[in-house]
């Protein structure tokens, strides 16, 4: 029997996880949540605010904007009215996972989805605040029962720090890590430069992981400007699924999976409903190009879309229909995913509440594939 396993859970860290965590020789670098005079949690780096630190009540994204209002009418910082009770802990979370019929699940930052891109010019605080958090996973991996899989955080700014940093995080047990899908200093993630990056993977089995993150916005900036909101804008939220499906389309297109077969990719909390029609476009596109230029891109023993449906998952949100998406591509591409304990996410990480949201009853094998099976590929369990 398949396990069950929630493929986007969240790690809510403690405020010190950064300067408990980083290289001392680099503390003055260190992350820090600073609080301003009216109470209101800040992520700082060497005292600039980065950005506001809301709290989460699972299932209740208004709650975010009774914060939002509050801050801007001038209000203080008030201890949420329900506190999560297994924010990081690995036996509360596990306690959870029991009591939601769920088997296991994987953990994604918080706090750490947050910055990655404002200290892109600033690699070496880049660097070692993304280990700071890794050491952290590597100290709670021992607790977690083979039951929760946390991703490290990785960079490709540097492929000497990425092998280095991925080959610690390996050792150590970890089974995923989590890179940007934007370009890197110029280059596609399809360029030959990262093809060092994708063998150490490969050969560490372990998974690529696409997150909703900090990310280079992938559209002009036109198209964002005329929204006020510093992060999760609503043209960013609406494409979430652009910078990925076009890293995936050119790494694809480019020919990295075909030479790299053992290479695994996970989408995650980027949405799932444009997978049906990309892959369409995808295969069209790769076929009009090949008979317009006389050939192909990159020589491919499979069509694009084959090379997604081998290496590539992606978590579906419960409102997108898992049951429809799985008729139009295939069942074994997507995963289930609650987003706990984020306020946008489901109130609990559970999957028979998940199921039930799908526009029609699951056949057992659908249900395997979507439960955990597709999930477990990723973990190579």
């Amino acid at each position: 029997m398949s396990p069950i396993i929630d493929a986007d859970t969240h790690l809510m860290e403690p405020e010190t996880i950064y300067l408990d965590h980083i290289d001392p020789k680099h503390r003055d670098d260190a992350l820090v949540v600073a609080r301003d005079d009216r109470g209101w949690p800040w992520l700082t780096h060497r005292s600039e605010r980065l950005f506001r630190i809301d709290s989460h009540t699972p299932g209740h994204p208004e709650l975010i904007g009774d914060q939002q209002r509050r801050f801007a009418e001038g209000g203080s910082w008030q201890e949420p009215e329900h506190p999560i009770a297994d924010p990081w802990q690995p036996a509360e979370r596990i306690a959870n996972l029991a009591r939601n019929d769920v088997d296991a699940s994987i953990l994604f930052p918080n706090l750490g989805l947050g910055w990655g891109e404002r200290l892109s010019a600033q690699p070496e605080a880049l660097f070692a605040n993304l280990a700071a958090y890794n050491t952290w996973l590597l100290e709670l991996l021992p607790d977690c029962e083979q039951r929760l899989f946390p991703a490290a955080t990785l960079s490709l700014k540097d492929l000497d720090w990425f092998c280095a940093e991925l080959d610690r995080v390996a050792k150590g047990g970890c089974k995923l890590a989590m890179i940007s899908p934007s370009p890197v200093d110029g280059k596609a993630l399809a360029h030959p430069h990262f093809d060092r990056a994708w063998a150490a993977l490969q050969d560490h089995d372990m998974s690529m992981c696409f997150h909703v993150s900090n990310i280079a916005l992938p559209l002009d900036p036109a198209w964002y400007a005329l929204d006020p909101e510093p992060v999760n804008k609503l043209m960013d939220t609406a494409f979430l699924y652009l910078a990925p499906a076009v890293a995936l389309a050119s790494l694809i297109a480019h020919g990295k999976l075909e030479q790299f077969p053992r290479l695994r990719i996970g989408v995650f909390e980027l949405s799932a409903g444009w997978v049906p029609g990309f892959l369409m476009h995808l295969d069209g596109a790769f076929h009009f190009y090949t008979q317009q230029r006389g050939h192909p891109l990159a020589k491919l023993s499979l069509r694009p879309s084959q090379y997604f449906k081998r290496q590539v998952r992606v978590n579906a949100f419960a409102l997108e229909g898992a049951a429809h998406l799985m008729d139009l591509a295939a069942p074994e591409i997507f995963m289930w995913g609650s987003d706990y304990p984020h306020a946008e996410g489901m109130r609990e990480p559970s999957w028979p509440l998940y199921r039930k949201t799908q526009p029609r009853d699951l056949s057992d094998a659908e249900g395997a594939a979507l439960g955990g099976r597709n999930a477990a590929f990723l973990l190579s369990l």
